[in-house]
């Protein structure tokens, strides 16, 4: 079974972040601009929160608030669930149902190296079925 190294060296590290000061409409320009449903609020070079379109909805929309008036650090998410590299994509998906949640940060040694989606997962783990299952039938084909 894969790890979260391998999903990142296949799809990559990079992070969507803001900081906690910024504006949830600065967030939501920043989340549009590379079709992202959530960014990691890293203050002083650590995440101290995660904010989603779903807590934008939720906390600012439904309120009747401005999006231009509320800052992140109202509305982000403070208790996450981290990861790190070596934790096995079963136990992500174990994490992601239990605690109902879509994103995991990768932390190595207290510093962010990623996020993983749930769809990070599952479209990692098809793949490396996929993968598993070429190589049975090639065997099976090579035997017989």
């Amino acid at each position: 079974m894969g790890v979260v190294s391998n999903l990142l060296d296949s799809k990559g590290g990079e992070v969507l972040t803001v900081n906690p000061e910024s504006s949830v409409r600065e967030a939501v320009e920043k989340m549009e601009k590379i079709s992202a449903g959530t960014a990691l609020v890293m203050a002083d070079g650590c995440v101290v929160g995660i904010v989603s379109e779903r807590d934008i909805i939720r906390k600012v929309v439904l309120s009747g608030k401005s999006i231009s008036d509320v800052k992140v650090q109202d509305i982000m998410s403070t208790e996450l669930t981290t990861i790190t590299k070596e934790t096995s994509l079963d136990d992500c998906m174990k994490l992601i149902t239990e605690k109902r949640i879509r994103h995991l940060p990768v932390l190595d040694d207290g510093n962010l190296c990623g996020i993983v989606s749930i769809g990070d997962v599952v479209k990692y783990l098809i793949v490396e079925k996929d993968f598993k299952i070429k190589n049975l039938e090639s065997y099976i084909s090579g035997v017989m």
